[in-house]
């Protein structure tokens, strides 16, 4: 299984994905592929469409910022995601993100620190929970994923670095909280009139 890179496939990259459609059990295999990326590469999650499957599912494998867990293929949260829906985002935390399919661009990205999220899991059963701290970050961008959105997108300064690199920038620069309970919309306002 090989991830689709800007380098090649951007275009597909940026399509917004599809709803599962649970009649269709053809969702199963393809969560099934992607935790078999997951437990073979180096990743916090992945959207499947980093793989070239255009469904809205998200996989958290590693939401504890331990870059060692991803080094070790037994730790798997294995968290499954469909269908899902942010519907409110709140604080504001910043943090240098890489992706699988950003080769190696980075930035330096303004996250909400908790997000209200709506899905199903793999049963099909509907779930609503408060996503908090580093965790709403991994969401955060596996989201954009699924709406053909890049990390690369949301920086105004994008870096070209190696993974050491990034791990050692984020020793001394690790995830920052700067509030937990502002209006991350207004916060991505202000950006926008900044820029």
């Amino acid at each position: 299984m090989n991830r689709l890179t800007i380098l090649d496939n951007e275009k597909y990259l940026r399509q917004v994905s599809k709803e599962v459609d649970f009649k269709d059990k053809s969702y199963i295999g393809d969560i099934k592929k992607l935790e078999d990326f997951c437990r073979n590469n180096v990743v916090f999650a992945m959207a499947p469409v980093q793989i070239g499957i255009l469904k809205r599912i998200i996989y958290l494998k590693n939401t504890t910022n331990d870059m060692n867990k991803n080094y070790d293929s037994s730790y798997d949260e294995a968290r499954i995601l469909i269908n899902p829906i942010i519907s409110e985002r709140k604080g504001h935390t910043r943090f240098m993100e890489r992706c699988a399919s950003c080769l190696d661009y980075v930035g330096i990205i303004d996250r909400p620190y908790s997000l209200i999220v709506e899905y199903y899991d793999i049963d099909g059963n509907k779930h609503s929970e408060e996503i908090i701290g580093f965790e709403a970050t991994i969401l955060s961008h596996e989201y954009d994923h699924l709406n053909g959105i890049l990390h690369i997108d949301l920086t105004n300064d994008v870096l070209q670095q190696t993974l050491e690199e990034t791990k050692e920038y984020r020793k001394i620069h690790n995830y920052e909280i700067i509030s937990e309970d502002c209006d991350f919309d207004k916060v991505l306002i202000t950006k926008k009139r900044r820029k």
